[in-house]
């Protein structure tokens, strides 16, 4: 539902393509409905999510606005929302409808973090709700973590990667490894709760896993279940590399007794809200306490596409946020 009237700056996705296609735009200022928020927006969170909306990888209607998180104040409320309040500091994801690289989204209450109890700076809290949220229902609701297991963590100096290793330290894991893909990001993924950090290509002699996260795809897939030790589980949750998606046999995961599983953030928060809103909640509270690190860098909005190509490219650690 949207006001006839009332208009807002947006960036949007007119046609697919690469980072030169994005385009700010005056649209419509959502309205929230039954159940929902709208988001006064001060930071946006810039993902691997948005750049596949942008390239068509995601089928998306056109024009888009993306934007999976955000931070900010709430500007109004819903029939059916309770416990939250007009000009309340939040965290939320985004990620449901998208949206949030705009001065005014609306998303799900349930996807809300309240952040008035928090010495929280809004650049931060903007950082979370999709790294941060997505490691802990990674580790814990899907891969199961138990006390002491051994974690091996792709790509660990990305936004997600970061988070990941030290979710897996705050669950009680015994040994958690980290992969990159070049030696110049090893020093900056050491801090994130890793124990050990090698470039992707150098994982011999680093032993068996209990559970292996793979953003990266391709060959990694193989060579990610080939690590897991018996009962381990390996959780496939993007395809960084762009590779062409990878068989893996049926019959050997039976012989092996090794388990695949997917996740993904967009479609779990669409079906399971109130778990999600959780796991949002948890990080923030997390981050707030110190017992979870988030590196972030801010940009002003309008330098959006040379964000995109940095993330594409492989070219950052930890996570970028636009300010609005």
């Amino acid at each position: 539902m949207t006001n006839d009237t009332e208009q807002m700056q947006a960036i949007t996705i007119p046609d697919f393509g690469g980072a030169e296609v994005l385009r700010f735009a005056a649209i419509d200022i959502p309205v929230p409905g039954p159940g929902q928020v709208a988001i006064d927006v001060q930071y946006a969170g810039a993902n691997f999510a948005e750049i596949l909306y942008r390239q068509g990888v995601v089928d998306v209607p056109l024009p888009f606005v993306p934007g999976i998180e955000v931070s900010g104040r709430i500007r109004a409320l819903g029939p059916e929302v309770a416990g939250l309040r007009v000009g309340q500091p939040v965290a939320a994801l985004t990620i449901v409808d998208s949206g949030g690289y705009a001065e005014v989204v609306v998303t799900s209450a349930e996807l809300v973090a309240p952040l008035d109890d928090y010495d929280l700076a809004p650049s931060t809290a903007a950082a979370l709700p999709s790294n941060s949220t997505t490691a802990f229902l990674v580790l814990d609701r899907v891969a199961r973590i138990e006390p002491g297991e051994r974690v091996l963590i792709h790509a660990a100096a990305g936004g997600v990667g970061s988070q990941l290793g030290q979710a897996a330290r705050l669950l009680g894991a015994g040994r958690v490894v980290g992969t990159v893909g070049s030696a110049a990001k090893v020093e900056a993924a050491r801090h994130f709760g890793y124990d050990e950090v090698v470039v992707r290509d150098q994982l011999d002699g680093t032993g068996e896993f209990d559970i292996v996260v793979d953003m990266v795809g391709g060959g990694n897939r193989q060579d990610s279940l080939d690590r897991l030790a018996p009962m381990g589980r390996l959780v496939v949750m993007g395809n960084a590399s762009g590779a062409e998606d990878v068989g893996l046999s049926a019959n050997a995961l039976w012989f092996a007794n090794k388990t695949v599983s997917g996740f993904n953030l967009a479609a779990f928060a669409g079906a399971y809200p109130e778990a999600a809103g959780r796991a949002l909640r948890r990080a923030v509270g997390a981050a707030a306490r110190g017992d979870l690190r988030v590196q972030v860098e801010t940009v002003p909005w309008d330098g959006v596409a040379e964000v995109h190509r940095r993330i594409e490219t492989g070219a950052t650690t930890g996570k970028i946020v636009l300010a609005v």
